[in-house]
């Protein structure tokens, strides 16, 4: 029974640093996405005061049209780096999610293997089968995370793929607009 309570123990240690973990990743994302958000603000208020600036100079209506059609240009580069920041800061959080959470099952699949192959020394006698039958379904759950990981990794490549064509075509468009 104390082999039983020591992997409790253990299990419960690694549940809590997991969660340790998780929290540190979200609020290390949430203070990078703050900064940002906090930048972008600043930077257009401050294009925003140039802007006005700029238009309470024009000497007339030609100057007015030319200085709209020149502020087009820099608040969609803006905003499209913006954006990538964004797609950035949330693909680089799901990396560290991901990553710490597939330390954790294999450290979890393990202990567990570990916790069985004790467990079936001390079994009576043809329990080895069952004993089998949980290592079997562990080792399919791992290849059907992996598989799940290899897929979600595939889907996050064409995402960025995507997110890259979309920004090069919205570039292009404005080009070709101006």
């Amino acid at each position: 029974m104390t082999v039983a309570t020591e992997q409790f123990a253990s299990a419960n240690k690694a549940g809590v640093e997991m969660l340790l973990g998780i929290a540190n990743t979200q609020f290390a994302a949430f203070e990078r996405l703050s900064a940002l958000n906090f930048n972008a603000t600043k930077a257009a208020f401050e294009a925003g005061i140039g802007q006005t600036k700029a238009l309470l100079g024009a000497k007339d209506i030609q100057d007015l049209v030319n200085l709209n059609a020149s502020a087009a240009q820099p608040n969609l580069e803006t905003a499209i780096a913006y954006s990538r920041s964004v797609y950035e800061l949330a693909t680089q959080t799901q990396a560290e999610m991901t990553k710490l959470i597939e330390s954790q099952a294999a450290e979890f699949n393990k202990n567990m293997v570990a916790f069985l192959d004790r467990v079936s020394k001390a079994a009576p006698p043809g329990s080895d089968v069952i004993v089998a039958a949980v290592k079997s379904g562990i080792a399919a759950a791992n290849s059907a995370y992996d598989n799940i990981a290899k897929i979600s990794k595939q889907a996050t490549e064409m995402a960025e793929a995507n997110f890259a064509a979309a920004t090069s075509a919205a570039k292009e468009a404005r080009k070709k607009a101006a």
